[in-house]
């Protein structure tokens, strides 16, 4: 087998990214040569109080920097990162003005907007100035129920000027997963919108909007947000306002009073998935989600001043918060709500097309299900702008690596990135200077040390095992909410090994440096003792025509562990002997006979989070008989009666 790249870049395109100017400028500082991507990353992490704090340089942090790094910098958690700085979330995404457009947005099909960094400025400072006139300050918590729309980013941005702590879900999510996520952190103000579009259909939510409202108390003020142009139940929400109506009073106002912060200071509860249980509210800092953004944007996916970016997420997945801090690259946004296969199936590639989309980032799941649907945008559409093609929620297969570069577009940066709610940002990104491995995520992230641990805690590389973050890093929570004495949050990243951030995904480091994730470690097989990742047996199975998706578990049996995996079909397939020889056959041939399930059953629909994750634990419990705690998670909770009493798993 030929080791050879998909992709990598040429001598021009490696002078002109941002990654080559900073390196360029680190050498500039530190009088040595850094010939490769390893030996930078082995400086950041050597030095990592130079490493951030040239960072916040060279991005153009806007605030006071303080003479201190690092406190306390070999304990984790406990490290205090930029403990004498001063900054403003919002100021640094508004730094941008003029006629300049910072956002497009498009509501599938229905709805399209543009507004300029001048107008979001000013719509940022007259929300400000109406959450300061009801009483808002520094340490309230303003909730968002939004699509993603221009109003969420300027009520995020409003409520970051004054000091204030933002938290968003979408619509998609019922009363009671709203209610479970909201109660617990007591907003002050709810802003919701009056409905959604979604795959062609109007959805109106004032009727959820009331129920919610209903039973958060701290709730002072509700603000609707036109949308679909519903209205009936409007009259029924308690203590609410249109959104024209909450800044009609302050329609003068043109500045924004930013309340500077601590560079800890509280910025984004954000919510696990919370299929084991009421999710856990991690809070995430102001200071160390700018500047983690910042170096994600700018080093690992080369953002550029006046590129056009692009990630299909919702407000309930962090890769909106994500999206939205490219503003401070001085980027514009591309905001899309709704089916990602809405009207042609082609809606997402139609507006990279007219919008001179630049990153178009989405997640795996939607990229195999593009290559299952043979969308083919490389002949359909032209897209001379883009440079970088992001991938992540899931991991990405190797047969989707070979879509793109084959369907979408043949000179792109690929990069398959990995890292979660609880840093909300990424362990493992892209290199737009480093050639891209097919099944492969690029490179370990600057400024962090990231390593892969056996069992007994020693670091491993082209071997199996937990990813871990070694040594502090400024994007790590400041704390989970109603948590006062850190046990929950200890428990959750370092119990399995003393003062290491352990991150639940079970990898592999490649000898390209780069890491593949085979799935999360408490969803790993372990038939005969022998560990399995979940991704290693679904890039084998999704790769037969007829199979749509799958879902693999291990079931408990005979004082032993055996393989179950669960088949969603093309239409009109049917399920055969033969199907499930060649599964097997097919496994059998690309992982290893120990991959090879016991049992293997066809379901119509397989249970899902908001964020369009396979819920392997969820179905072990339903399969087990064990209750499924917090099924108001799922975007199809009905998908897991599939899997209930099946007499196939009794024999």
């Amino acid at each position: 087998m030929i080791d050879r790249p998909l992709w990598q870049p040429d001598a021009a395109r490696i002078a002109s990214t941002r990654l080559t100017a900073f390196t360029q400028e680190i050498e500039a500082r530190t009088r040595r040569r850094f010939d490769d991507y390893a030996a930078l990353h082995d400086w950041s992490i050597d030095e990592k109080e130079a490493f951030w704090s040239a960072l916040w340089d060279f991005a153009g942090v806007v605030g006071h920097k303080g003479e201190r790094v690092l406190i306390d910098g070999e304990r984790m958690p406990g490290a205090q990162w930029f403990p004498d700085a001063q900054l403003n979330f919002a100021r640094n995404l508004l730094r941008q003005r003029g006629n300049g457009e910072a956002i497009v947005f498009r509501g599938e099909d229905r709805v399209e907007r543009r507004l300029s960094h001048d107008g979001l400025y000013t719509e940022v400072a007259r929300l400000a100035a109406a959450l300061r006139a009801m009483g808002v300050t520094r340490g309230d918590r303003v909730a968002a129920y939004m699509p993603n729309m221009p109003e969420t980013v300027i009520a995020m941005l409003a409520t970051a000027s004054i000091g204030a702590i933002f938290s968003s879900a979408s619509p998609d999510f019922g009363v009671q997963g709203i209610l479970d996520r909201f109660s617990q952190i007591e907003p002050k103000v709810l802003i919701a919108s009056d409905g959604a579009f979604y795959a062609g259909k109007r959805i109106d939510n004032l009727a959820r909007v009331a129920e919610i409202a209903a039973h958060l108390p701290t709730v002072e003020r509700v603000v609707v947000v036109p949308y679909v142009g519903a209205t009936e139940g409007f009259d029924s929400i308690e203590r609410a306002t249109w959104w024209a109506d909450f800044l009609a009073p302050h329609a003068h106002v043109t500045d924004i009073a930013f309340t500077n912060m601590p560079f800890a200071a509280p910025l984004y509860i954000l919510f696990s998935s919370g299929t084991t249980g009421v999710p856990k509210c991690i809070v995430h800092g102001a200071g160390g989600t700018l500047l983690q953004h910042l170096k994600e944007h700018q080093l690992h996916s080369d953002v550029q001043p006046g590129d056009r970016v692009f990630y299909f997420t919702t407000c309930g997945w962090m890769m909106w918060n994500w999206l939205v801090s490219a503003l401070a690259s001085d980027a514009t946004l591309l905001l899309y709500d709704g089916s990602p296969f809405a009207g042609d199936g082609a809606i997402l590639w139609d507006y990279a097309q007219d919008e001179r989309c630049t990153l178009f980032g989405t997640s795996a799941k939607y990229l195999d299900a593009a290559a299952k649907t043979g969308l083919t945008p490389a002949r359909t559409h032209s897209l001379p702008a883009l440079r970088a093609i992001l991938s992540t929620g899931s991991p990405l297969s190797p047969e989707g690596f070979e879509y793109v570069y084959r369907g979408i577009k043949s000179d792109v940066c690929l990069s398959s990135v990995s890292g979660g709610t609880d840093i909300v940002s990424c362990f493992a990104l892209g290199n737009p200077n480093g050639a891209v491995w097919r099944g492969e995520l690029q490179c370990k992230g600057l400024g962090l040390a990231v390593e892969v641990f056996d069992d007994d805690g020693h670091p491993v590389r082209e071997q199996k095992g937990e990813l871990v973050c070694t040594r502090p890093f400024p994007c790590m929570p400041i704390a989970f909410w109603n948590d006062p004495d850190g046990a929950r949050y200890h428990a959750a990243y370092f119990e399995r090994f003393a003062n290491i951030w352990c991150h639940g995904d079970w990898c592999e480091e490649t000898s390209h440096g780069g890491l593949i994730i085979y799935g999360r470690s408490d969803a790993t097989l372990n038939p005969g003792g022998v560990r399995i990742g979940t991704a290693e047996i679904y890039r084998q199975v999704e790769k037969l025509p007829e199979v749509l998706e799958s879902i693999v578990i291990g079931q408990d049996w005979d004082n032993d562990v055996r393989v179950v995996l669960f088949v969603r079909l093309r239409e009109g397939i049917q399920f055969s002997d033969e199907l499930v020889a060649r599964i097997r056959k097919t496994i059998r041939d690309n992982a290893s006979p120990r991959h090879v399930p016991a049992v293997i059953l066809p379901v119509p629909d397989i249970p899902r989070t908001k964020s369009g994750k396979i819920v392997e634990l969820a179905v072990r419990a339903v399969v087990h008989g064990a209750p499924v705690k917090n099924v108001e998670a799922l975007a199809n909770p009905e998908a897991l009666d599939n899997f209930r009493d099946l007499p196939a798993l009794r024999a």
